[in-house]
């Protein structure tokens, strides 16, 4: 075995320090579920239903990956889990935030008068924060989608799976999300260039 896996990998659950396990993983699994619910209360208690998946399934982790990415699957699947619970995938519309076309078809935008760099958005904490507010302001059922695929870096096929859709409807979230959420976001990126 690899000298840096996690010592838990190593030895059987019942030797294990669950209480470690637990304090090692909790903050970022808590995030995690966080920021695709947007509740903490109810991602406490996602990440705890995880947890005792995790552990109970610890004996037959195979060391396909590591235990983090194996968390992270876990903690994203009963997310979907609590969500669809709380009937929060529902399909809603996303009219308000889509672009405006004029009569040729062609998306009427404003002039930008310079366009920053990715690296100079991502140094700017208000900017991120505008974004993560953005992203929050989505229906779930789109705003979910963008997380795994964008941020999480799950593929098409991996989505569809979770959500239980077929890949062509997470195509269609994924640009609709992702039209609506540079509707949202071009004023202040737009303003962020000026000042450049």
């Amino acid at each position: 075995m690899p000298v840096n896996q996690p010592k838990i990998i190593q030895e059987p659950r019942e030797s294990i320090d669950i209480e470690k396990f637990i304090r090692e993983n909790y903050g970022w699994m808590l995030a995690l579920a966080e920021s695709m619910l947007g509740e903490r209360g109810t991602a406490e208690d996602t990440v705890q239903e995880a947890l005792i998946k995790a552990l109970n399934a610890l004996p037959n982790f195979e060391h396909r990956s590591s235990v983090k990415t194996w968390l992270r699957r876990i903690t994203v699947n009963q997310t979907i889990t609590t969500m669809r619970k709380l009937k929060r995938l529902s399909e809603v519309t996303l009219d308000e935030h889509q672009p405006e076309f004029d009569n040729f078809g062609c998306r009427i935008e404003e002039k930008w008068d310079s366009f920053p760099t990715p690296e100079q958005l991502l140094e700017q904490k208000h900017t991120r924060q505008f974004i993560e507010k953005a992203l929050k302001s989505l229906p779930q059922s789109y705003s979910i989608v963008v997380r795994l695929r964008d941020v999480e870096g799950y593929n098409t096929s991996e989505v569809a799976d979770l959500l239980g859709v077929s890949e062509s409807n997470v195509k269609v979230r994924l640009h609709r999300a992702r039209s609506a959420l540079k509707k949202i976001l071009e004023p202040v990126l737009r303003r962020e260039g000026a000042e450049s």
